[in-house]
C-alpha cells in the first residue's frame, strides 16, 4: 500500500477554507464536507492533515497566534522604556489587525469561544509572553496597575477587536487620529 505523501498546498488550502467559513458562517457551521469542498479536496484528504475538527480548528488558531505575535513583537527589545515598549507593541497589534483582517477576526472569535481547547489556548498564550513580562516590569516599576494580565489585556487589547469590528461593519473608520486616541486610553487604563 503506497503511503500517501502530504502536500503543504492542501493543508493551507484547507486553513484558509476552514478561516473563511468560520469567519463568514461561524464555528459551528463550517462542517469538514463544506471545508473540504472549499479547499477543493475530498472530505477524506481532511483527515491526513488533522485529526478532526478540532485538531483543525486548533492547530489555525496556533499558526494565527504565532503571526499575530510576530507582528506584535517585531523589532521590540525588552530594553525599551515600559510605556515607550507598551506603545510600540500596541502599534504593532494595531497594524496587525487592521492589515491581517481575517486572521485578526478570527483570533478575535477564537478568545469569545470554546471550541479552542485549553492545551492550544495555553500554548497560544505563551507566544504574548513579552507582553506579559513587560506588564509585571511595570507593575514592579510602579508604572502599570498591580491587576491581573487578563484584566490588562481586556482594557489595553481587546478595544482594538472591537474597533476593527465596527470597521469592518462600515460604523467606523479607523485613521491616524482616532488610532492616537485609542492608543491613549490603552495605555490611560492600564498606567497608575
Amino acid at each position: 500500500m503506497a503511503i500517501r505523501e502530504k502536500s503543504k498546498e492542501k493543508r493551507n488550502a484547507l486553513l484558509k477554507a476552514t478561516l473563511n467559513l468560520v469567519n463568514n458562517n461561524g464555528f459551528h457551521d463550517a462542517p469538514m464536507s463544506k471545508i473540504a469542498k472549499m479547499a477543493n479536496v475530498s472530505p477524506a484528504t481532511i483527515y491526513i492533515y488533522f485529526e478532526n475538527k478540532q485538531d483543525l480548528i486548533n492547530q489555525l488558531y496556533l499558526e494565527l497566534k504565532v503571526s499575530y505575535t510576530k507582528q506584535a513583537f517585531k523589532d521590540y527589545s525588552e530594553n525599551m522604556p515600559v510605556k515607550k515598549a507598551f506603545e510600540f507593541i500596541w502599534y504593532n497589534i494595531a497594524d496587525y489587525k487592521l492589515k491581517q483582517v481575517e486572521e485578526a477576526w478570527f483570533l478575535s472569535q477564537c478568545d469569545n469561544t470554546m471550541m479552542i481547547d485549553e492545551d492550544s489556548r495555553q500554548e497560544g498564550l505563551k507566544h504574548l509572553q513579552p507582553l506579559l513580562d513587560l506588564w509585571e516590569k511595570g507593575q514592579k516599576e510602579g508604572i502599570i496597575k498591580d491587576v491581573s494580565p487578563y484584566i490588562l489585556y481586556a482594557y489595553a487589547i481587546n478595544p482594538l477587536a472591537f474597533l476593527m469590528n465596527m470597521q469592518k461593519r462600515g460604523l467606523y473608520q479607523i485613521n491616524q487620529e482616532s488610532l492616537e486616541q485609542a492608543f491613549q486610553s490603552a495605555w490611560d487604563s492600564i498606567r497608575i
